[in-house]
């Protein structure tokens, strides 16, 4: 892991960001890559059925340039489609090459719109958050309020987890929020609302997502308690 070579990491998330997603600036993206008109006209009846879907999700903003007409572009793409997490990737996938290529960060990575950069220098950090928002403005985005360098030690929180340079812990809402939902799911059992099967398959859901931290204590206790 990243955080065990370097000293400091920048962890950044993009606000709103698949009600941000541009139409405009995504179908150019995708028209780069695909030549066949019948493909980019699926595309377009597709990102046409998405415009507005999350308007009320969406905190209009301004950037350089902007008339009042921008305000009024089309944006937005459902959470739950496919397309949308392959070209939330195709989005973003420029800014990839320039947090790389540009800024020659040696240690960068991403999931969806969340990211983090990793350096041995905190001031050399604070500098590619300004280049940072500069550029993710060019696609329309801006990141959530707060973000700065700071120590890995501290831990690092990242996709449910919070990342030490030598271990992972599952965030504590994490831990809680299971713990609630397994009772209920004990209880629903109890009176045959729901079959064992279907109770397994939820303790399962959860164990292969916290099993990628340092919790076998915590799985242990939660999971102890007897179902009936």
């Amino acid at each position: 892991m990243f955080a065990r070579r370097y000293r400091y990491a920048l962890q950044c998330d993009v606000e709103q960001f698949f009600p941000a997603i541009d139409h405009a600036i995504l179908r150019r993206a995708l028209a780069r890559k695909l030549g066949d008109p019948d493909t980019l006209w699926l595309i377009d009846r597709i990102l046409e059925s998405g415009a507005g879907v999350l308007a009320g999700e969406y905190t209009p903003r301004t950037f350089p340039g902007d008339t009042l007409f921008d305000l009024d572009r089309p944006r937005g793409l459902p959470i739950g489609n496919l397309t949308s997490q392959f070209w939330a990737n195709v989005y973003l996938n420029p800014f990839d090459h320039f947090v790389k290529r540009e800024l020659g960060c040696l240690a960068y990575l991403r999931y969806v719109d969340d990211f983090v950069l990793f350096a041995d220098d905190k001031a050399e950090l604070q500098a590619w958050l300004a280049a940072i928002v500069t550029r993710l403005a060019r696609l329309r985005l801006t990141i959530r309020p707060g973000a700065q360098a700071r120590p890995v030690t501290e831990g690092l929180p990242f996709l449910g987890f919070t990342v030490f340079p030598a271990y992972r812990r599952l965030k504590r809402r994490k831990g809680v929020a299971f713990a609630r939902r397994y009772r209920q799911l004990r209880s629903a059992y109890r009176s045959r609302e729901i079959t064992l099967e279907q109770l397994t398959a939820s303790v399962r859901g959860w164990i292969n997502h916290a099993r990628y931290g340092d919790t076998w204590g915590l799985r242990r206790a939660l999971l102890r308690c007897p179902i009936v």
